[in-house]
C-alpha cells in the first residue's frame, strides 16, 4: 500500500505539473520537460521500498557501472534507474512469479525460467553472495571499490567466474543474477519515466526515441533525418 500510495501521488504530481501549459497557465521559465524533472523523485533523497540499505549502496554502485555518465549519454544514476529497480521489485514485477516446480537447473535457456527464486530472491541472494566474494576477495564491499575494480568484478559476475556456491549460495548462479541485474537497468533506462526511471526523459531524448507520441509516420521513412519533435511520456510530459 505504501508503494501505490508513493507512486499515485507522484503521478498527481507529474500530472499536474505538465498540465498547466495545455490549461493555458505558465510559469516563467518553466517547461514542461523542467516540471516533470521536478516531479520525478530525487535519488539523492529517495528512500527504497524494498532494498535494504546496503543493497541499495550495492545497486547504486553497479548500476553507474552498468551505464556510466560517459559523455555519449545520460548515465543510470542521472536516470534514476536504481529508483526503477527498487520500485519494480516491490511491486509485481518482484514477487508475482511461477515457483510450482520441479525446476531443472541445467535446463538450456529455451525451457525458460529454472529457478525457484522470485526477482526479489535473486537480487537479495545475489548481492549476499556476491559481497561475501568482494570481502573474501577483495577485502572490501563493492561500492568501496575503485571504479576498475568495480568493472572487473561485474565482467567476472556475467562471464561465471564468481562462484556463488562457495560463499553461501548453491542455486543462483553469477550469470544469472548479472543477466537480470543488467536487464533491469537497461529497461529503467529506456522506460516510460512514469515507472521510475528515465528521469526527464533523458534516455529517450539521447537517443532521439519519440515515446508515446500519437503519430509520427511522416518520420518512419526519412532516414539518417534526425526526430525533431522530442519524446512524450504516457503522462503527457514532453522533452
Amino acid at each position: 500500500m505504501l508503494l501505490a500510495k508513493q507512486t499515485s501521488r507522484r503521478k498527481f504530481l507529474l500530472s499536474s505539473l505538465i498540465a498547466l501549459p495545455a490549461m493555458g497557465i505558465t510559469v516563467k521559465g518553466l517547461s514542461a520537460a523542467m516540471a516533470a524533472e521536478m516531479a520525478a523523485p530525487s535519488l539523492e533523497s529517495y528512500t527504497p521500498v524494498f532494498f535494504t540499505a546496503a543493497e541499495w549502496t550495492f545497486v547504486m554502485a553497479a548500476c553507474d557501472r552498468l551505464i556510466p555518465a560517459d559523455g555519449r549519454g545520460p548515465g543510470a544514476l542521472e536516470t534514476n534507474v536504481p529508483i526503477f529497480i527498487d520500485q519494480q521489485l516491490a511491486g509485481d514485477l518482484g514477487s508475482e512469479i511461477y515457483l510450482e516446480g520441479p525446476f531443472d537447473l541445467n535446463a538450456p535457456a529455451t525451457l525458460g525460467y529454472q529457478l525457484p527464486y522470485t526477482p526479489q530472491d535473486i537480487y537479495r541472494k545475489g548481492i549476499a553472495a556476491l559481497e561475501h566474494w568482494c570481502q573474501a576477495n577483495l577485502g572490501q564491499h563493492f561500492a568501496l571499490l575503485a571504479l576498475e575494480q568495480r568493472d572487473e568484478v561485474l565482467k567476472k559476475l556475467q562471464a561465471g567466474q564468481i562462484d556463488f556456491a562457495a560463499h553461501g549460495e548453491d542455486v543462483l548462479k553469477a550469470k544469472l543474477f548479472f543477466s537480470e541485474l543488467l536487464n533491469h537497468s537497461r529497461q529503467g533506462w529506456l522506460a516510460d519515466p512514469i515507472y521510475g526511471g528515465n528521469k526527464g526523459m533523458k534516455a529517450w531524448i539521447a537517443i532521439g526515441f519519440p515515446g508515446a507520441r500519437a503519430s509520427y509516420l511522416e518520420w518512419v521513412a526519412q532516414h539518417n533525418v534526425p526526430y525533431p519533435l522530442g519524446p512524450v511520456s504516457l503522462t503527457g510530459q514532453r522533452g
